[in-house]
């Protein structure tokens, strides 16, 4: 059932829970999504970042409306994706979904699968033009089968985009993909965006969550531990700097809340340049293994 999209949310969840049987759990229920409560607001690029296990792939494919919840509310574009009829349809023809793997097609060649492709949506890109922007334009007559695992990638990329989506979901996009071809990826992703596509990426590439995501909600044990922009998870821009240079032979490090007056104080002990000065700040990365714990990582 359609129903009305509450004003700048794209994607609004509501204590979502996905349970399964199984005897060796607490209770024989094990929670693979335990009472998420998430919003994707419009235009923005919102990554879901956490361990292998912990729910990401789950939720999104609730959202997607490939799997059914247990409990809970749903709405993406104000639409809940368990339902069925006429209104799915409509739904569907707003949605661009990048899965983790795919292997269909095979005896196609890249253009006759965009070119196919094209004809489900009723505002589809020029196929050609988006060929071009994933890179594949040397291969555009081989077969995908023939494709490397990055160039299938990229295929898959753009099966996302083809129908111009209101919002696109991306689980794990850039696995495969050389650095080059990762930030052309990027500044593609960057695009869509400003044209005013929602995305909500996956990623164990934390520094592709930092160039690219508005927000990053991380996700444990099925349930939501944070969401913040990039800059500010787990307080890292409160955190102490950490400052080092060398003195003599020997390299020294403080930790410091005002790195600035630790370099002007060390800049007038040496009488100048301070000798193999940094200054740096906890990564992404770092919170976010801070923040997982002992999950198992990706």
């Amino acid at each position: 059932m359609q129903t009305a999209v509450k004003s700048n949310i794209a994607i609004d969840v509501q204590a979502l829970t996905k349970t399964y049987l199984d005897k060796s759990a607490p209770g024989g229920v094990k929670y693979a999504v335990n009472g998420v409560d998430l919003q994707v607001f419009t235009g923005e690029i919102f990554a879901l970042l956490g361990p292998n296990g912990a729910g990401k792939s789950t939720t999104i494919e609730i959202l997607e409306g490939f799997r059914a919840r247990t409990s809970g509310n749903v709405t993406v574009l104000g639409f809940d994706p368990s339902e069925k009829g006429a209104d799915e349809r409509h739904w569907r023809n707003q949605i661009g979904i990048v899965l983790q793997a795919a292997s269909d097609a095979g005896d196609l060649t890249v253009r006759e699968c965009l070119h196919h492709f094209a004809k489900y949506y009723t505002n589809a890109k020029e196929p050609e033009s988006v060929i071009d922007a994933v890179g594949l334009r040397e291969k555009v007559d081989s077969k995908i089968g023939s494709l490397s695992g990055g160039q299938r990638r990229r295929l898959d990329v753009a099966l996302g985009i083809i129908g111009s989506p209101t919002i696109l979901f991306l689980d794990e996009p850039t696995t495969g993909f050389d650095p080059e071809a990762r930030r052309a990826f990027w500044d593609l992703i960057r695009t869509l965006r400003d044209e005013g596509t929602t995305i909500l990426l996956t990623t164990h590439y934390l520094d592709e969550a930092e160039a690219l995501a508005d927000r990053v909600g991380v996700i444990v044990n099925g349930k939501i531990k944070e969401i913040a922009i990039p800059s500010q998870l787990g307080g890292r821009h409160l955190a102490q700097a950490r400052v080092t240079w060398r003195e003599g032979s020997v390299t020294q490090e403080l930790f410091t809340d005002n790195p600035s007056a630790e370099v002007i104080s060390l800049s007038q002990k040496f009488g100048g340049d301070i000798p193999e000065l940094t200054v740096s700040r906890p990564t992404l990365e770092e919170i976010y293994l801070q923040m997982i714990g002992g999950s198992h990582h990706e």
